[in-house]
């Protein structure tokens, strides 16, 4: 039977009532407050039992309702109702100002060991986490971010130089030092350098594994460099296209590590793909050329054994054309096995259309020859293909001209450039006043500033109509004369140097022979001469900064006297061109009035020393001159100029500044010359 009794717990003025069981006879622990023998009655006793109430009638004792006097009184202002919220202030509070005291930078030292008798020190520290941003860090636990991928990045270094074996540690030394710096130690342990022990190539036929082991370059002993062994992989995918293999893969390397000697087996796999000869030609893209185009800029056959440099040079070509924005020529498979085993190979040819018209103009003063302005207009491709025309009007104290021009380039073979021209110009120098009417047309082989060609010629012809004041020695005056002149003017040029616009290195040469005939109106019949000109130049460089230059030329003009000839086809000398700290044509034989008069024999020469720093250059020079009245060129009574130019240097070429004056100066020439021009003299 379950027994019932109340226990009251007193602490603190805390009572708490709590249900118990009654123990049973036989469970031998007993209660702490009843006696064993009056606890074991009151369960034996029924009487006391029955004069218990029933546990469910008993009736919890009544709470005790508070006094009303201990009820706090209503609010009466909690009752009212609350005010609209327009009516609150709603102005922020004034901000409270704040010094922002900027956190004080930890500054640090850095101690490097083991890193320079490998020789990467150098490379180290200009890749160093710790030695950028002024050595500080914002606090010690960036200052430990920093050394701990400094310590990845020199063990990155070991192993790119073949030390595989290689360990780097750094220390933060916290304690601050006489600087009050604290010193970060980074120690590199380089251990032993592998160097490469067998060397295979796989995965290819017998001849292009030739061609790829050739081009690799390594050798076996030597040690395991990461560039050297990127470098030589890379020049695997150039040297296979060149030898017929345009679509060799090179695989993923593998070298084997042995620890015990310290060396590495180095694996390659490629796929050098089919043997290939050239096929066909396909253009996509824009439709600026034609496949049948194109094949004329083309330096291979149909047939040969496939060479990616001739493709290469087949890109230029396009570039070259200025009619492209972009380009690009790939190799295809065609599937089609030649006769000589090789397969056959298309190249796709993708266009995009540049711009076709262009408008140019320039500017330019010199002493003798004043202000030019030109201006000119061009459509490169009016005519396709290649077919440009050009109009040019030039503006000047002393020209006036307006021309002209239809040029055919690559016109049916590669390089190769027709030309028609037409112009009307007025001189008035004080050599000669003319007012020109000229028709002209060429065949020539040339260079432009993005294709230097080694070897250039040119085959023209001439028909002019001038009118011009001649000075007649005899009668020691000037008199106006019209001249018809037919020309063959014929060129053939080498350029071995290095650029057309700003040479440093190498020399050129070119000859010039135009057989004329000349009729003169107002007396005289048909005369007969041949102007010949020969030009050479030489580039040397002392150092990266400073270019030794030199050029000479001689012309001679035979078969006629200088007073038969019209006076704009004699030889002149002096200006921007030809011999500095003179006038334009203002060097050799002059009239009573002290006006040049030409001549029918030219000599020559000039150097310069080209120092350049930055995109600025300083050139002094030093040039000479004589222009005769026989056809003889000679050194005697050579006349000189000297002066100093100053270079700003472009993109296209240097802009040119020269100030020059006369050595030994006659009574009537210039003082100071001042010349300027895009490119150099010479």
């Amino acid at each position: 039977m379950l027994h019932r009794s109340l226990i009251l717990l007193v602490g603190g003025g805390l009572g708490l009532v709590a249900p118990a069981v009654a123990q049973t006879a036989s469970d031998p622990r007993k209660s702490a407050d009843t006696p064993p023998q009056a606890d074991q009655k009151a369960l034996d006793d029924p009487a006391f039992e029955a004069s218990l109430p029933p546990l469910d009638q008993t009736a919890p004792p009544p709470v005790a309702a508070p006094e009303a006097s201990s009820v706090p009184a209503a609010d009466p202002d909690l009752a009212q109702p609350l005010p609209p919220i327009a009516g609150f202030d709603a102005t922020p509070p004034p901000a409270i100002a704040v010094t922002d005291e900027k956190a004080e930078r930890i500054k640090y030292d850095v101690v490097l060991k083991g890193l320079k008798p490998v020789d990467l020190e150098a490379p180290f520290r200009s890749l160093s986490a710790l030695l950028q941003d002024g050595r500080d860090a914002a606090n010690a636990s960036q200052v430990g971010a920093r050394a701990s991928e400094d310590v990845g990045l020199a063990e990155r270094l070991m192993r790119s130089e073949g030390y595989y074996d290689g360990l780097a540690a750094a220390d933060v030394d916290t304690l601050p030092n006489a600087r009050s710096r604290l010193t970060v130690t980074l120690t590199a342990t380089p251990g032993t350098r592998y160097t490469l022990g067998g060397i295979a190539i796989t995965g290819a036929e017998p001849e292009p594994t030739r061609h790829a082991r050739d081009a690799l370059d390594l050798k076996t002993g030597t040690p395991i460099r990461a560039a050297e062994i990127e470098s030589a992989e890379a020049n695997i995918s150039l040297r296979l296209p060149e030898r017929g293999y345009p679509f060799v893969e090179v695989g993923k390397r593998d070298i084997l590590l042995d620890e015990r000697d310290h060396h590495g087996d180095y694996t390659l796999p490629i796929t050098a793909g089919p043997k290939s000869s050239f096929g066909g030609i396909r253009a996509e893209g824009d439709p600026v050329f034609t496949a049948d185009h194109i094949e004329v800029l083309t330096r291979f056959d149909r047939g040969q054994l496939y060479d990616s440099r001739q493709v290469d040079d087949l890109r230029q070509a396009l570039i070259a054309t200025s009619l492209l924005s972009t380009v690009s020529v790939e190799p295809t498979r065609t599937g089609q096995t030649s006769a000589d085993g090789t397969e056959t190979v298309d190249l796709v040819v993708k266009q995009t259309k540049g711009p076709q018209r262009q408008l140019a103009a320039s500017a330019g003063y010199g002493t003798g020859e004043g202000i030019k302005v030109t201006a000119g207009w061009t459509h490169r491709n009016l005519f396709p293909p290649e077919g440009a025309l050009s109009v040019e009007a030039i503006a000047g104290t002393q020209q006036q001209g307006l021309s002209t021009a239809f040029r055919r380039s690559n016109a049916g073979q590669r390089d190769r450039v027709f030309a028609l021209g037409a112009s009307v110009a007025r001189q008035d120098f004080d050599a000669y006043n003319a007012q020109t009417v000229s028709l002209t047309g060429s065949l020539s082989r040339a260079s432009t500033p993005i294709f230097q060609k080694k070897w250039t010629w040119s085959i023209g012809g001439e028909l002019i109509a001038t009118r011009e004041t001649r000075f007649q020695s005899a009668v020691q005056d000037r008199t106006r004369s019209t001249y018809l002149i037919a020309a063959v003017p014929l060129q053939l040029g080498y350029d071995g140097s290095d650029s057309l616009l700003d040479p440093t290195k190498g020399f050129r040469v070119t000859g010039r022979v135009s057989p004329e005939a000349q009729k003169r109106t107002g007396g005289g019949g048909f005369d007969g001469y041949a102007r010949l000109l020969a030009e050479g130049s030489a580039y040397y460089s002392l150092t990266d900064a400073l270019v030794m230059a030199g050029r000479a030329r001689v012309g001679s003009i035979m078969g006629a006297g200088r007073d038969s000839i019209a006076p704009s086809r004699r030889y002149y000398a002096g200006g921007g061109g030809s011999v500095r700290g003179f006038g334009f044509q203002e060097l050799g034989p002059k009239d009573a009035n002290g006006d040049p008069v030409g001549g029918r024999s030219l000599t020559e020469f000039a150097v310069e020393a080209r120092y350049r720093f930055g995109n600025y250059g300083i050139v002094p020079f030093f040039d000479a001159g004589r222009l005769g009245q026989g056809s003889t060129p000679s050194i005697s009574n050579m006349r000189y100029g000297a002066g100093i130019g100053v270079r700003y240097y472009t993109n296209f070429g240097p802009f040119r500044i020269d100030v020059a004056t006369p050595i030994n100066r006659q009574p009537g020439e210039s003082k100071i010359a001042l010349y300027m021009s895009i490119g150099q003299a010479f």
